[in-house]
């Protein structure tokens, strides 16, 4: 099959498709682009590391065969690179793609959302964070370099989130794959796990700003009007 045969006939929503149709390779240009190009933000940066764990897992005979060396080791470089130009993007330009009125992605909406993150988790927690979140380890990239947050201080907690991120989940794939017989031809539930698991930070946020809303509507209404 040639390469624009290939571009047209895989699913890119779909981790295995994208595995099996463009290996190592493919999943490294997808992790950057998922973390450091903004359009990048629908792509499965989650499941994908952890189909490249499940393969790496198989035998070197499988039609479809990874190496946990080279995956444990180009991952993390894909993933600490694509936040880094991410990160340029939003200190470069960033201030004017989110100014632009007819933008789509690049609203204020973000800029304002990633304030209330920093300010909530300081600007390293945050940065770790977002690793562990789809659409918002995307777009907190950029817009930490639109709150000039020292280039330093990002370098050194994006080295350690991209690792925590990429090892952790490809790790998790393997393990799996390697416990489970066949465990690829179960890839679909198992990447939906995955993604669950990935959002229940977003979650335990939300629950946690309901609480503190009601806590202080619950004081408002004990104070009473004042005056």
């Amino acid at each position: 099959m040639h390469l624009a045969d290939a571009v047209l006939a895989v699913n890119w929503l779909d981790a295995r498709s994208l595995v099996e149709t463009f290996g190592l390779l493919g999943i490294l240009l997808i992790i950057f682009a998922e973390t450091g190009l903004l359009l990048g933000f629908f792509l499965p940066g989650d499941s994908l590391l952890f189909t490249a764990g499940v393969f790496a897992a198989t035998k070197a005979d499988n039609p479809v065969h990874l190496s946990l060396a080279l995956v444990l080791v180009a991952a993390p470089v894909a993933a600490i690179a694509g936040a880094q130009c991410g990160f340029y993007i939003g200190r470069q330009a960033g201030p004017r793609l989110f100014d632009r009125p007819d933008s789509r992605f690049f609203q204020q909406e973000y800029v304002d959302r990633a304030e209330h993150y920093f300010n909530r988790f300081g600007p390293a927690k945050a940065v770790m964070l977002a690793r562990f979140v789809p659409i918002v380890r995307t777009f907190l990239n950029p817009v930490a370099g639109v709150l000039r947050m020292p280039p330093r201080q990002f370098l050194v907690w994006n080295v350690l989130g991209g690792l925590l991120w990429s090892v952790g989940v490809t790790l998790l794939g393997y393990w799996l794959g390697s416990a489970v017989p066949s465990i690829d031809r179960y890839l679909l539930p198992a990447v939906f796990v995955i993604i669950a698991v990935s959002l229940i930070p977003v979650l335990l946020e939300v629950l946690k700003a309901r609480r503190e809303h009601r806590t202080g509507r619950a004081a408002g209404a004990t104070r009473g009007p004042e005056g």
